[in-house]
């Protein structure tokens, strides 16, 4: 097997959800460009057609609108899948919210609308697309989940985001639980635990000059992450390279993580 085969997701249906924005774009733009028919779900029905008509121009990319904030929104979205596909190679469990505020008035209600899109809807739509994905996987070539979880899950961050990061430590723990319980079936399970990456959850500090250089003088590789960062990860996670490996989580963070 060649290098380019080893690494190709050519042909591979993907489902890429809050796939219209942030890192869920640069992924889902990664899958596109690199031959993959993609499908893209996000909560705002406009916007996600949109996205999916832009990344149409590039390859193949389609949208079906979800909001996956409740049990309703991930199985309506897992049947309209099916209805479209009879299978599905690669699912990116990537929607999700945060919320800070400090301590003493840090809201229960972040607790439960955080902990129904972080880590309910990863449970809740996986479940329900097993189906394709047990159509999807063969010895050789499993069906691969690709969570999207946190460095802020994996140590203590820099702001107050309680609920966020409990959510996302939740989500590599539920990674590692779904890789065990799968593997028999040939569908592994791995998350990618980003650093700080342009998109809107980053944006209040990134936009403001001060705020992002002090970011990236936290970087050991000084530098905010770029969308081939993610993508690349995405794709080898997908690929035959990536095959043999489940349960695992991959900080994409320029070394935040060596720190502690």
């Amino acid at each position: 097997m060649g290098m380019t085969d080893l690494f190709s997701v050519e042909g591979k249906t993907v489902l890429v959800t809050g796939g219209s924005r942030g890192i869920g774009l640069m992924i889902a733009r990664g899958f596109v460009r690199a031959g993959a028919d993609v499908i893209i779900s996000s909560r705002k029905a406009d916007v996600c057609e949109a996205v999916a008509e832009e990344l149409s121009a590039e390859g193949r990319c389609a949208a079906i609108p979800a909001d996956l904030g409740h049990d309703a929104g991930a199985e309506g979205l897992a049947a309209a899948v099916g209805e479209r596909v009879d299978r599905l190679d690669v699912l990116v469990n990537n929607a999700g919210a945060t919320w800070g505020a400090p301590l003493e008035s840090y809201p229960e209600s972040a607790f439960d609308k955080l902990w129904a899109v972080n880590v309910k809807a990863v449970f809740r739509l996986t479940t329900a697309l097993l189906p394709a994905l047990r159509a999807a996987a063969t010895d050789d070539d499993p069906a691969r989940v690709i969570n999207i979880g946190s460095i802020d899950g994996i140590r203590v961050p820099s702001m107050e985001v309680y609920a966020y990061s409990a959510t996302k430590a939740a989500v590599h723990m539920l990674t590692r639980g779904l890789a065990h319980q799968l593997a028999g079936e040939r569908i592994t399970v791995n998350a990618i635990a980003p650093g700080p990456f342009e998109s809107r959850m980053m944006a209040f500090a990134l936009e403001d000059p001060a705020a992002r250089s002090a970011i990236e003088q936290q970087v050991p590789l000084g530098r905010i992450g770029r969308p081939e960062d993610m993508a690349g990860t995405a794709i080898y996670l997908s690929s035959r390279a990536g095959a043999y490996l489940t349960g695992a989580v991959i900080p994409v963070d320029g070394g935040i993580t060596t720190r502690g």
